[in-house]
């Protein structure tokens, strides 16, 4: 059996499961993905039963012994032609016959067989009987040629090697998304570290703003601002440990599906969100890229070279049913078993030579089958020419939003410099008694928002670079990873 599996060329970790924080990088995810996936486990079983298929179809082509074996015992009356007497007739009968026959890609039928038999009668002597017989069956028209006769083990194979095409875009869409959840799940983690950081800043401004109240240099109102802004900071931390821990399940459920609750929630992520300034993508090179490397491309084209297969099996199917047979035999007899096998090289011989001639009258069904097949022929040239359409496409809306996400990592770094700088610049101000804690904190809040902004903007980057990488079919070898066959 033909058993297709993953495998990852770069080396992993293993992380030791405990209850106490252990780490995931970005590759060990997804070699735990490869692993672990409960729906890669099954889609690498269709090509298994596609390759089986093929041994199928491999099958009809192979040998067939047979053997059979008779007896017959008989009491009769007969009558006399020449004294019109009545007697009795006792006989037996017994035949044994082996042979072996097989089918050949040509239209060709064999037949080779050694058939012996035995008759004894009270009326008559013993006798023995051995023939040698050869069987040659041929197609003339229907069936002819490997052309038609292989074309089914031909479409098998063509299916064992699609169904690898749609594994590799299986796997390659179940790399996609472990990244995707990963970084997710960075983004997340960084979000509650800066709200986490944002409340301690919170409280510690309101402890400040609160000392100076008791000793009278602030009004009871400046209060108010710096309270609210600590407990907006509260519920943000709330919300964003409760997105880090949804963000936590979804990465479990794809490469640790059976790992208990209490060894997932002290995972970490340990990848950071580093995004290359010297990545310079080319559109014209990811699109021919993509038209050569994406596996649905590859699966699309083998499915039409199936259909182009059809429509021989179908072409010759209209064909009359012409075959040529010759029978050929070479008998001993004798009245001894032994004997007949002896008296075999004599002149005993026969042989039969014909044709025969079938051909439904009007063949609609024959007709109809080959109009179906050059159909389905021009659908799949018309698919796959809609296929290419939608990956250049992909690959166009990918560069985009890669495009977008590297200016907005840009972008949102200075916004959060220049936030960072307003907040310090309010701060001086409430200092020096010439704002108030309200600026303060709507100055503190504008950071945070920056801030998380900008970790969202890194996260979004790297996800459009591997978003981009599945456009243009090259994820599995950007990251190492091959699919190999064992039989």
């Amino acid at each position: 059996m033909t058993v297709f599996i993953v495998w990852i060329l770069a080396a992993s970790c293993v992380h030791a499961q405990s209850e106490s924080a252990w780490g995931l990088s970005i590759e060990e995810a997804v070699f735990k993905a490869l692993q672990n996936n409960r729906e890669l486990s099954i889609q690498q079983l269709e090509p298994v039963i596609a390759g089986a298929f093929e041994k199928i179809e491999r099958g009809v082509y192979d040998p067939e012994l047979y053997a059979s074996f008779e007896y017959v015992e008989e009491i009769a009356s007969e009558t006399s032609r020449s004294t019109v007497d009545q007697f009795s007739v006792e006989g037996s009968d017994v035949a044994a016959e082996v042979g072996l026959r097989q089918r050949l890609p040509f239209g060709t039928e064999l037949e080779a067989s050694v058939y012996s038999a035995r008759s004894i009668s009270n009326r008559a002597p013993e006798q023995q009987q051995v023939r040698y017989g050869l069987t040659i069956t041929q197609q003339l028209l229907r069936g002819f040629g490997t052309a038609v006769n292989l074309a089914s083990l031909r479409q098998a194979k063509l299916d064992t090697l699609a169904s690898t095409h749609e594994l590799a875009g299986f796997t390659q869409a179940l790399v996609a998304e472990v990244e995707t959840a990963y970084w997710h799940l960075v983004a997340a983690t960084e979000a509650i570290t800066v709200f986490e950081q944002s409340l301690r800043v919170s409280q510690a401004q309101l402890d400040d703003i609160e000392t100076r109240i008791e000793v009278g240099h602030l009004s009871k109102n400046q209060a108010a601002a710096a309270r609210a802004e600590l407990a907006l900071q509260q519920q943000n931390l709330i919300d964003a440990q409760s997105l880090r821990t949804k963000r936590l399940y979804e990465l479990m459920r794809l490469i640790y599906p059976d790992l208990p609750v209490h060894e997932v929630l002290p995972l970490q992520a340990t990848s950071l969100p580093q995004v290359d300034p010297d990545f310079k993508p080319q559109r014209e090179e990811h699109i021919q890229l993509a038209l050569q490397a994406r596996p649905e491309i590859e699966e699309a084209m083998l499915r039409r070279e199936r259909d182009q297969l059809e429509t021989v099996v179908t072409r010759n199917g209209r064909l009359p049913q012409l075959e040529l047979f010759i029978n050929l035999g070479h008998s001993g007899y004798a009245d001894t078993f032994r004997q007949s096998f002896r008296e075999n090289d004599g002149e005993n011989y026969d042989y039969t030579v014909g044709f025969e001639l079938s051909q439904v009258l009007g063949n609609r069904s024959a007709r109809a089958r080959d109009t179906i097949a050059k159909a389905n022929l021009e659908q799949a040239d018309e698919a796959l020419a809609n296929l290419r359409s939608l990956v250049r496409y992909d690959v166009l809306l990918a560069l985009n939003e890669l495009e977008r996400a590297r200016k907005q990592v840009s972008a949102s770094a200075a916004t959060r410099e220049y936030r960072a700088q307003s907040l310090q610049a309010e701060e001086d101000r409430f200092e020096v008694g010439s704002g108030t804690s309200l600026d303060v904190a709507r100055s503190q809040s504008d950071l945070v928002k920056s801030r998380i902004a900008e970790v969202q903007a890194r996260v979004a980057y790297l996800i459009a670079k591997v978003e981009l990488y599945r456009a243009d079919g090259s994820l599995l070898e950007r990251r190492g990873i091959r699919l190999g066959q064992l039989n």
